[in-house]
């Protein structure tokens, strides 16, 4: 890394996915000349900590990008449609965490193991998008397997934590937990029903085809990331009541042949992957396991014995982390590493 140093800013820098950004630049001693931190007006004036610094959050406006080199974006896809452009307008890169930009043709939807090149197309918009974090992980594992093997289908199912959603959903789970432990009645507020001890699978609006957006979305943007635009990926995205990670069950068909410990091999030697593969120990990815780190997980890696080039997997990572803030800043470093 060179020695330029830039201005950036976090924007809905209050939220679980900002305190995170924010976390991840520091860890990684991001080439932070200034941080600026953004949010609604009902957060102005509270105080953030950065590199030992108390930072007071300013209120995000159109006049906030100016001499802002790279914005990270984590504040809902109305917010991202609204201010990116205009961050845009006044030469800041955007790296947007929403849904808002991810399926734009002319908006790089960047997985750094997978397609790092694509953050040469920012220069279209000056905007580049986070996938979704369940779309995330499931393309770390999936993309060395596809290189290897040529994936045709995908089949998923996942087991997503309520941090998905936001604070509230992590306060209702434990507010529904300890209310049910102690015999009192359970309010929600959060979801349609009950979360605690419950899975949902309901994830986001459900669409006319009767699938929700939530599993469209792992549906086309795993596509765009992996260039295959004739991928067959079906989805169903469930919330379940856990913390912290997403958990993900994939069965994978290939055009090759795929025998399990070739594609242990593949995966043990890929970039952001660890195999956690030993069922004769009781080792396999947990949800604990993963939270509060970088890494996904991947184990369970079985044959799938109903077709002749088929595989089973497990999937776990930390979806505030790998699946939101930790992916966003490591776009933000190819960008300063190659192209700012």
């Amino acid at each position: 890394m060179g020695s330029k140093q830039f201005h950036v800013a976090v924007v809905g820098a209050t939220g679980a996915v900002g305190n995170q950004m924010i976390a991840c630049l520091e860890e990684t001693n991001f080439p932070v000349k200034r941080l600026t931190m953004l949010a609604s007006s009902r957060s102005v004036g509270r105080p953030l900590r950065f590199r030992g610094d108390s930072i007071e959050v300013q209120e995000l406006t159109e006049r906030s990008f100016k001499g802002i080199d790279i914005a990270l974006f984590s504040a809902g896809g109305s917010t991202s449609e609204t201010f990116a452009p205009m961050a845009a307008q006044d030469g800041c890169v955007v790296i947007d965490n929403s849904s808002a930009w991810r399926m734009d043709p002319q908006v790089p939807l960047v997985v750094p193991e997978v397609n790092p090149h694509a953050v040469a197309q920012y220069t279209q918009k000056g905007i580049i998008a986070n996938p979704n974090c369940s779309t995330i992980q499931m393309v770390v594992a999936l993309n060395p397997i596809h290189q290897t093997f040529r994936i045709r289908r995908v089949v998923v199912s996942t087991y997503q934590s309520v941090s998905g959603t936001g604070k509230k959903a992590i306060d209702e789970l434990f507010n529904q937990t300890r209310a049910m432990i102690n015999f009192l009645d359970v309010e929600r507020s959060v979801y349609p029903h009950r979360i605690a001890f419950n899975c949902l699978p309901h994830i986001d609006k459900f669409l006319d085809n009767g699938y929700t957006k939530e599993e469209m979305k792992m549906v086309n943007e795993t596509r765009k990331i992996m260039e295959a635009p004739a991928l067959a990926v079906t989805a169903t995205t469930v919330r379940v009541p856990v913390f912290f990670s997403h958990s993900e069950s994939v069965n994978v068909e290939t055009e090759r042949p795929c025998p399990p410990e070739e594609v242990r091999q593949v995966l043990a030697t890929a970039p952001g992957v660890r195999v956690v593969d030993d069922p004769s120990q009781n080792r396999y990815p947990l949800a604990t396991d993963a939270a509060g780190q970088d890494l996904t997980l991947v184990g369970r890696i079985r044959r799938d014995e109903s077709v002749p080039n088929g595989i089973n997997l497990w999937i776990v990572a930390d979806n505030i982390r790998k699946g939101a803030a930790t992916n966003a800043v490591q776009i933000g470093q190819i960008l300063t590493q190659t192209y700012l």
